[in-house]
């Protein structure tokens, strides 16, 4: 199982974490990415094989304070993060003026 934080645009997100299998992941996640944003993610695979994952993936949420690593993190209602992820990998995170964020 791989761990996926989720962050929205809500001001009550709670960045909640969900174990989702190696398949699961790999429908929301490329190949070498471990960023997504959740309308490129539906732009790229069938609606109900995703609709399907999804639905199995919030029966599995990990408790933070349990999680071994976050594998993966799904933006949703955040299009503007997008420029800060140009190859949708959180190690290669940018500023704006494409410098490095870490």
């Amino acid at each position: 199982m791989k761990n996926i934080q989720v962050i929205d645009g809500a001001r009550n997100c709670v960045y909640d974490i969900f174990a989702a299998t190696d398949d699961e992941f790999a429908l929301i996640f490329p190949e070498g990415t471990d960023i997504a944003f959740i309308d490129e993610v539906y732009e790229r695979v069938e609606p109900q094989k995703l609709d399907a994952a999804f639905k199995n993936i919030w029966k599995r949420p990990v408790q933070k304070a349990l999680s071994q690593g976050i594998h993966g993190i799904i933006f949703y209602d955040l299009e503007d993060k997008k420029v800060y992820y140009p190859t949708r990998r959180d190690a290669e995170a940018i500023n704006p003026d494409g410098s490095s964020l870490r």
